[in-house]
């Protein structure tokens, strides 16, 4: 069975994560810029798991788990702080946002 070249693995990663990081730029949703961030750490976890099955090692597969959990992590602390911002604005703009005080 022949095993796809690293180089791929790397381009599709890369692709990815300029995708998220347009998404984090462009969209106002603090929804889509939570999910474009996941999009972003995926990308990255892509990245090591494409070069560590490139070497034969399983450290990339240990960083994927490592990432993962901290996308885990990082949705958890993000949606219960878009669920308070909703409850205190009601709407999900980061414009409105941006004008909170104290």
């Amino acid at each position: 069975m022949a095993s796809v070249p690293m180089e791929y693995g790397l381009l599709v990663a890369g692709i990815l994560f300029v995708l998220g990081l347009v998404g984090v730029l462009v969209r106002r949703n603090i929804i889509f810029i939570l999910l474009s961030i996941e999009i972003m750490l995926n990308a990255a976890g892509l990245a090591f798991v494409a070069a560590g099955a490139r070497w034969g090692q399983a450290d990339g597969q240990v960083m994927f788990i490592f990432i993962l959990t901290m996308a885990a992590a990082e949705v958890s602390v993000g949606l219960a702080l878009v669920l308070r911002l909703y409850q205190h604005l009601k709407t999900l703009d980061t414009d409105a946002a941006s004008t909170m005080r104290g």
